[in-house]
């Protein structure tokens, strides 16, 4: 902020200065003119008073340290909710962000996550710092989450987990292990992909590149592109996969692609890298949306998993989640594991431990694991409902003969409709959608009462916005 002090006398200053004229010393008034010097004691440039005649001036100038940093640009994620909270139309929809909403739209707390915190009160546990790997008893139920309690990995340790800041803090931790011990290394990344994965390589200064993952043509999986272009990539690079409910397209491969995709990469002696944010909530099957990771486990591959439970356990604001790294060898894991809390500590010492206790009561429970398997059952299902009903509403109102059925071919939260940037503009300006630039929408944010209006909007931008 830069501030001004003016003292005129005799008559008022008719002309007005620019910051840029006065602090570069060529402002002129009259025949006279005003010079900057620089208080190198106080550290502030001012002009001393001069006379102009019957003009007397004195301008002080504090111009922040901050001057050159730019605005950044608003999140493309984000970035839609604030704009979606400033638009006062009745009809708006927030389908941006990746949040689970009721038929009212309304957040929702799981009532497994209410009983597990209730657990926590009557047990009066305290608020003491935890390890650098975080709650024990977290990653113990998380790791055996996700591969299986009885897998060999588990049993041979094998695997090294340290809880993370949910998905993006585990790959960025993973980002960092990369940098630091495979320098040059670069990562695979689908294109599209979750709008942050780029930033957070780009913040560890780790190199990628893109394979092709999404057909336009057919609102599918360009498989025939995806195995190309991993075959074409440098050898031991990292390729980043989506467990399941591929975000943003809501494509997956099937099994018989995925046993294609491992051929490739233990080929080619890459390591996969996935990003599991979706266990359980894309078909509803914890053991389903994880045979996918359990799969290269099983062919003996090394590989890094990163794990979030913002969604299949609402725990959004809790920023809870982990990065395992499977390893050949319980020794070269603990290696790891000391490395991973090695780059933990200067970037955020220790985890926090409430969302960390909360999954370790519900997965650590039989009775709460139970409850939480049939509540996501639940959650995942209204979603399908949802999916089901926009196909239906696309199919009876547009008369062009246009196939929707890629709708019903997608999986989890997500729907990738297919509409350019302009269009998702029309979504937005015209009909009062608000959604990501890429066309996608958030199932989990629509109702089945709104899936009308939205298919109206659909129709009308692909069919009349170029």
């Amino acid at each position: 902020m830069a501030s001004t002090m003016l003292s005129l006398a005799s008559t008022t200053l008719s002309a007005s200065l620019s910051m840029q004229e006065i602090l570069k010393g060529k402002a002129r008034l009259g025949s006279g003119s005003v010079s900057t010097l620089f208080n190198k004691e106080k550290g502030n440039p001012f002009i001393k008073a001069k006379s102009f005649g019957r003009i007397s001036m004195t301008v002080a100038v504090n111009v922040s340290r901050f001057e050159g940093i730019a605005m950044a640009p608003p999140d493309p994620i984000l970035g839609v909710s604030e704009a979606f909270r400033a638009d006062t139309d009745v009809k708006k929809l927030n389908l941006g962000v990746g949040a689970y909403r009721t038929e009212e739209l309304q957040p929702y707390v799981l009532d497994v996550v209410k009983k597990a915190e209730n657990l926590m009160l009557e047990r009066g546990e305290n608020k003491e710092y935890l390890p650098i790997e975080g709650l024990a008893a977290f990653n113990k139920v998380t790791a055996e989450l996700l591969f299986g309690a009885d897998n060999p990995v588990i049993k041979q340790q094998r695997v090294a987990t340290v809880q993370g800041l949910s998905g993006t803090g585990s790959l960025r931790l993973a980002a960092a292990l990369i940098e630091r011990y495979f320098p040059g290394a670069q990562v695979l990344i689908s294109s599209p992909t979750w709008g942050n994965h780029k930033n957070i390589f780009n913040d560890a200064r780790v190199p990628w590149s893109e394979y092709r993952y999404y057909d336009p043509k057919t609102v599918g999986l360009d498989f025939e592109g995806m195995i190309s272009d991993i075959k074409a990539a440098p050898e031991g690079s990292f390729v980043l996969l989506h467990g399941c409910a591929h975000n943003p397209t809501g494509i997956d491969p099937t099994p018989e692609q995925w046993e294609k995709i491992a051929d490739v990469i233990q080929e080619k002696n890459h390591v996969p890298f996935f990003d599991v944010a979706y266990q359980g909530f894309a078909s509803g099957s914890l053991d389903a949306d994880a045979s996918s990771v359990r799969l290269f486990a099983a062919r003996g591959m090394e590989l890094l998993i990163a794990q979030s439970y913002s969604k299949n356990l609402g725990l959004y604001a809790e920023r809870i989640g982990a990065i395992n790294v499977v390893c050949s060898s319980a020794d070269a894991a603990a290696r790891v594991k000391s490395q991973l809390k090695r780059i933990a500590r200067p970037m955020y010492s220790n985890p926090p431990v409430h969302g960390a206790r909360i999954v370790a009561n519900v997965v650590g429970d039989p009775i709460l694991f139970n409850e939480w398997k049939e509540e996501m059952e639940m959650l995942a299902g209204r979603i399908k409902n949802v999916r089901q009903k926009l196909f239906d509403s696309l199919s009876a109102k547009d008369k062009s003969g246009k196939d929707w059925s890629f709708i019903l071919k997608q999986i989890g939260m997500f729907s990738f409709t297919g509409l350019n940037k302009t269009q998702s503009e029309n979504m937005t300006n015209k009909w009062h959608v608000y959604m990501t630039k890429d066309g996608r929408i958030s199932l989990a944010g629509l109702s089945l009462a709104k899936c009308e209006y939205l298919a109206d909007a659909i129709i009308d931008s692909y069919h009349n916005v170029s």
